[in-house]
């Protein structure tokens, strides 16, 4: 390693943390690439799986892995320990109880990327905080990946732009190089908080957007709650992370549009389902997918306490599922503050 980059892309060992859909997507385009990647997967019988048949069983199941490139272990040390990049990419909610299998020692000297789009439970830190905070990580060594993608698309080779944010953009740009391929164009910046809060925003904006679908409101009013969500979200940065930056650039407005809108979309399915009846309870397990927005919900809206900006699609959202008040009320007086 250099003192604040990569040694070599082509020769680059990364570990990713985690066994979801993204981590599966972002294992894939980095085998593609010919990297050796070191994979924590959480449960042994399914290590065990995909080391057997290069298919990870639950996730993305017919993406083909290829085994002579991975490293894969449940003892997250003996993967982290001989890599050069560390992407994090576990739910917000396991990130606590995975990262504290580590001592702030074995992330010395390492790029450490969060893939997470959500905030540490418990506490109202974004991820890269809580890793500089915490755990001691250089700010120059961090990297956050923003969308606008989905681990579908991605594992399915679409064509997909990502946004690679640090306070060092070399390092940045560095990172990037990893995932860079024909399916892959990457973009970077120095707005590294901004782009990681408005990455945990969208997901609540999106739940506005499935709950508003699940009563039945149509497009029309779709397009008002986004252009309303969009000035939400720029809001809420400017008041915690000033900064010189685009709203419209595509890791804040694209991110936000292809997570209210699309099929893939866990959190607007999960606000389909609160919108039609379901109680959070039985939508999460009906789903049996983790929708990072409803973990988000709660330390945002007592974040916001402290800057006091008027964010009427959170507080609809948060009365909603935090306070149990009657979703079609919610949702109209929310929309009474539209223009």
């Amino acid at each position: 390693m250099k003192k604040k980059g990569i040694r070599d892309s082509n020769s680059t060992t990364v570990a990713v943390v985690g066994n979801g859909s993204w981590a599966t997507a972002i294992v894939k385009v980095l085998t593609l690439k010919g990297l050796q990647v070191r994979w924590w997967i959480r449960r042994e019988e399914m290590a065990e799986f995909v080391s057997d048949h290069g298919h990870n069983p639950h996730y993305l199941s017919a993406v083909h892995l290829p085994i002579q490139q991975l490293t894969i272990s449940t003892d997250v040390s003996e993967v982290v320990k001989k890599a050069e990049v560390v992407v994090f990419c576990v739910p917000s909610f396991y990130f606590l109880k995975t990262i504290q299998k580590l001592a702030p020692a074995e992330l010395d000297g390492k790029v450490i990327v969060s893939a997470i789009k959500g905030m540490v439970p418990g506490k109202k830190q974004l991820i890269s905080t809580y890793l500089n905070e915490s755990y001691k990580v250089d700010e120059n060594r961090l990297v956050a990946i923003t969308g606008p993608c989905h681990a579908e698309e991605v594992a399915g080779e679409k064509l997909s732009y990502l946004t690679f944010a640090s306070k060092n953009l070399a390092v940045a740009q560095e990172t990037a190089a990893l995932f860079n391929c024909r399916f892959i164009t990457s973009t970077v910046s120095e707005d590294i908080e901004g782009t990681e809060l408005a990455a945990v925003l969208k997901n609540v904006c999106a739940i506005a957007s499935g709950i508003c679908h699940g009563l039945g409101y149509g497009d029309n009013f779709q397009a008002v709650l986004i252009a309303n969500a969009m000035k939400e979200i720029e809001a809420m940065l400017n008041a915690v992370y000033p900064h010189k930056r685009n709203i419209l650039d595509s890791a804040y407005l694209g991110d936000l549009l292809v997570t209210a809108y699309s099929q893939f979309s866990r959190n607007r399915t999960f606000g389909i389902m609160i919108g039609k009846g379901y109680s959070v309870k039985h939508a999460q397990i009906e789903m049996d997918m983790v929708a990072e927005g409803y973990y988000a919900v709660k330390p945002l809206f007592e974040l916001n306490e402290n800057y006091k900006v008027e964010m009427p699609i959170l507080t609809a959202v948060y009365h909603i599922l935090y306070e149990k008040i009657a979703v079609p009320i919610e949702i109209r007086l929310m929309a009474d503050k539209f223009n």
